[in-house]
């Protein structure tokens, strides 16, 4: 197996949203991006499923160690001999791949966060962080898609969280910040009750309209000169807000079961919104000339 295809195989299996949005991509981008997306799903697995937080320590320093050998030496591993080829390629700045081990170890330092300011630093690092690589593969001309992978990244951090909230209490991380749990009245026990009364109802329904605003922010950055390039993160938009719109359809009832789209529902998405957006830069390209 090649390192190109183990990345592949790393991203197919996940299951992820993400998957669906680079089978629109180019070769060469889609490439890169699945080795971005692997290393991203490596250096979560580490805390997701090292039990012993000291060996996931030192898991989390190997991968330090193995960014070191991506832009500066000889990878070791097959997701660090797939990203090294495509620095010559795309400009990836290293300190985004720390970042997003710092969000990793995160979940290692900290199990809960007093308020969103403080929960933002964590969404940054894990997901504004990949947003901010992931631009510079899609392609972009003007700074403002900066913004908007920041904003992007955030939201769908948002979304994850709502999505996951019950899972997470159960491993004993509670993302929603504890001050707004106190406004709702709502304590952590709250979240291992599989019931939603509704003063857990209005605290999701919270987080979900902030979720809402950072992907209405993330449009509202993005130029429209870098709009098709950036397709496959409107496609990735698509699906993480239908999969907001199921969790409030259903009353926000994550607590109770489990809530995500089925792989055909997002399928359809990604071909949808694809179609759409080339349909739209078409008739930019014709308006302009």
């Amino acid at each position: 197996m090649t390192p190109d295809q183990y990345c592949q195989e790393k991203t197919a299996k996940s299951g992820s949203s993400f998957y669906y949005s680079f089978l629109f991509l180019p070769e060469q981008k889609r490439k890169a991006i699945m080795a971005l997306y692997a290393f991203c799903r490596e250096v979560d697995d580490v805390v997701d499923e090292i039990h012993e937080e000291q060996v996931a320590r030192v898991k989390l320093n190997w991968w330090r160690d193995e960014v070191q050998r991506i832009f500066h030496g000889v990878p070791q591993h097959p997701v660090g001999l797939a990203l090294k080829p495509q620095l010559e390629n795309f400009r990836l700045d290293e300190k985004y791949f720390y970042d997003i081990i710092d969000g990793m170890q995160m979940d290692l330092d900290f199990n809960h966060y007093l308020s969103f300011n403080d929960l933002s630093g964590y969404c940054y690092r894990a997901a504004s962080a990949v947003g901010l690589l992931t631009v510079e593969i899609f392609g972009y001309s003007n700074k403002l898609t900066l913004r908007y992978a920041h904003d992007l990244g955030m939201a769908f951090q948002l979304t994850n969280i709502l999505r996951d909230v019950r899972e997470d209490a159960r491993r004993h991380r509670v993302y929603i910040p504890e001050d707004e749990c106190r406004q709702f009245n709502v304590t952590t026990a709250d979240f291992l009750q599989a019931k939603t009364p509704d003063n857990v109802r209005e605290l999701f329904k919270f987080q979900a309209d902030r979720a809402r605003k950072f992907y209405q922010q993330a449009l509202q950055h993005l130029p429209d000169e870098d709009r098709y390039n950036q397709r496959s993160g409107i496609i990735m938009k698509s699906i993480y807000e239908s999969l907001l719109d199921e969790i409030e359809l259903d009353g926000f009832r994550v607590l109770e079961h489990q809530i995500k789209l089925t792989p055909l529902r997002k399928i359809w998405l990604a071909w949808q919104t694809a179609r759409k957006e080339k349909k739209r830069h078409k008739k930019l390209r014709k308006a302009h000339g």
